[in-house]
């Protein structure tokens, strides 16, 4: 994968970029059908993976002749960049405040919440009786 880009993908974008990241490989007639949206045409799926060839956010193989498209960017540090810039946005760069929003919004499930007490114990900042 070549370096992270600074482009930030559309939602379009990142639909299909969660698609690559979770199946690998695919064509546009494979990432298509697993956005399952029926409001979608498949021209427009094309038409956006080829806008993200040109902003190198997918690559594309043409070696086999049907084209092969994978994510040029990887998962981890964009999403990372997406949650930072929406702390920047949202909560004004408080990335507490944007955790305990988020925590608040959504029920959690028992393993969900035994990871934030990992990580939160490995940050330092967690059970004062684990510090």
């Amino acid at each position: 994968m070549a370096k992270q880009r600074n482009v930030r993908p559309s939602d379009g974008e990142l639909a299909i970029l969660r698609v690559l990241w979770d199946r690998g490989p695919s064509t546009v007639r494979q990432v298509h059908e697993a956005l399952d949206r029926g409001d979608v045409r498949y021209t427009t799926t094309l038409k956006i993976m080829q806008n993200m060839t040109e902003k190198r956010l997918v690559a594309r193989d043409e070696s086999r002749g049907k084209h092969i498209y994978m994510p040029a960017v990887k998962e981890a540090p964009t999403k990372r960049r997406l949650v930072s810039d929406f702390a920047d946005k949202a909560f004004g760069g408080s990335a507490g405040k944007l955790v305990m929003a988020a925590l608040a919004a959504g029920d959690l499930s028992a393993g969900e919440l035994k990871e934030i007490r990992k990580l939160l114990k490995d940050k330092g900042t967690g059970d004062e009786r684990t510090r």
